[in-house]
């Protein structure tokens, strides 16, 4: 079934129709039937933005492991061991963005449009408390947490330089991705998409300029980078806040719904919980990884670093196929669909499966290229694209777990998909 419907979504593909089809990328989400119809056609509409706005959002790293690679070798392992330590810090309270998005999808399927604001407006608030907690943490412990993960003495300064200033700024990265989470339940992927594309240009022209020190700006290399990142995330965060406060473009929140409900933090929690334990999981085998890596010379670690930023492109479309499935299964459940929502998940499953097998192969056969283009050591080059030939027969399955994933957790049923990434991390990837 869901084979078929691939097959039926690329042979009326026409140019006519994807011309036609690309409008509707940015019409707002009461313009695309997510609960009625199709499914690929939908899905391809949800799924395609939120692939623009992650490739968008890893432009931020993908910047600062470019400027900094050519900067120097010791830069760019710097922000090998940086990366992993924000994505830990953001895991922790990722599931709050995540219930967020699902508590929204699913009131907004059932048509209870006060109650999803109230979900909008409770996962700001406590998403707010949490991302300051866990930046004043980070802030404290990043160089101890540093060592632990075996940062090199002439390594661990500029590391810890990237990490102070990105924890201080941690509730903005945060703030914009409550933001996404909260108007992709709605079904509106296009406005976050919109938002990226200008902080994302803003990150980019300001990067090298603090890097290198260029004109009259100072030369702050590593911590300069870390400056651009949480700058142009501050604006996005503003931006998307002001978006949601005005409620005419997607989800609203409401003034008067700010106050804390402990109460319903128990909600938040009981659905979000688990997928907190999902990212943490994934967050965790990536340092216990580097842990093993920083055994072995700077160039092998900066190879990783490169490797780690390649794969956050690749699996682009596996995790916003998956996010669209949340989308989709918790407005078809909430409208009653189950069978409509089942078919979903198939269908996704099937598409990323054959779509990460031809990245797979792409990426085997180009791998020294791709490596090169981050930077031109000759030490570093041969590692990174061995690395990368290694885990590339990986992609198409991962893709099917990413699918599944995300209609585990459109259903509310996060503590399985918690145990899907803790099986696939932990018992199989790290051993």
């Amino acid at each position: 079934m869901s084979l078929r419907d691939l097959l039926a979504l690329l042979g009326t593909a026409s140019p006519r129709r994807v011309l036609r089809g690309a409008s509707d990328l940015f019409k707002g989400p009461e313009e695309l039937n997510l609960t009625e119809g199709s499914i690929g056609w939908p899905l391809f509409y949800l799924s395609l933005p939120i692939v623009l706005t992650n490739l968008l959002q890893t432009a931020y790293n993908l910047a600062d492991t470019f400027w900094l690679g050519q900067y120097s070798t010791e830069a760019l392992a710097a922000i090998s061991f940086a990366f992993p330590m924000v994505f830990l810090l953001i895991s922790f309270g990722i599931g709050l963005t995540v219930a967020g998005s699902v508590l929204v999808a699913q009131h907004t399927g059932a048509g209870e449009p006060r109650k999803a604001e109230y979900a909008a407006s409770q996962t700001v608030v406590f998403a707010a408390v949490v991302s300051v907690l866990l930046g004043a943490a980070g802030y404290l412990l990043v160089e101890d947490v540093l060592r632990l993960l075996g940062a090199s003495p002439d390594i661990l300064p500029l590391a810890a330089r990237y990490m102070q200033v990105v924890s201080l700024g941690l509730f903005a990265l945060f703030g914009f991705l409550v933001f996404i989470s909260l108007m992709r339940g709605y079904g509106d992927t296009v406005t976050p998409m919109l938002v990226m594309l200008g902080t994302v240009v803003l990150n980019i022209v300001i990067d090298p300029l603090l890097i290198f020190g260029v004109g009259p700006f100072p030369e702050w290399g590593v911590t300069g980078a870390a400056v651009a990142t949480v700058f142009s995330r501050g604006l996005a965060m503003i931006v998307g806040l002001a978006i949601m406060f005005d409620g005419r473009r997607g989800i609203g929140i409401n003034l008067t719904d700010l106050r804390p409900d402990f109460g319903y933090l128990r909600t938040l929690v009981r659905v979000g919980g688990p997928a907190s334990v999902e990212v943490t999981g994934r967050a965790v085998s990536v340092n216990l990884l580097l842990i093993i890596v920083a055994t072995f010379a700077n160039p092998v670690v900066a190879a990783f670093g490169v490797g780690i930023r390649v794969f956050s492109v690749i699996f682009l479309p596996a995790i916003a196929v998956g996010r669209g499935v949340e989308t989709l299964t918790g407005q078809n459940l909430g409208a009653g669909n189950p069978d409509r929502a089942a078919r979903t998940n198939d269908f996704a499953a099937v598409a990323m499966f054959v779509v990460l097998s031809a990245a797979a192969v792409l990426v085997w056969l180009t791998a020294p290229g791709i490596v090169s283009v981050f930077t031109d050591d000759p030490a570093v080059i041969p590692v990174g694209a061995e690395f990368l030939r290694t885990v590339a027969p990986t992609f198409g399955f991962l893709g099917v777990v990413r699918a599944y994933s995300g209609g585990f957790r459109g259903a509310g049923r996060t503590l399985t998909a918690a145990a899907i990434a803790i099986f696939t991390q932990g018992l199989i990837r790290l051993p």
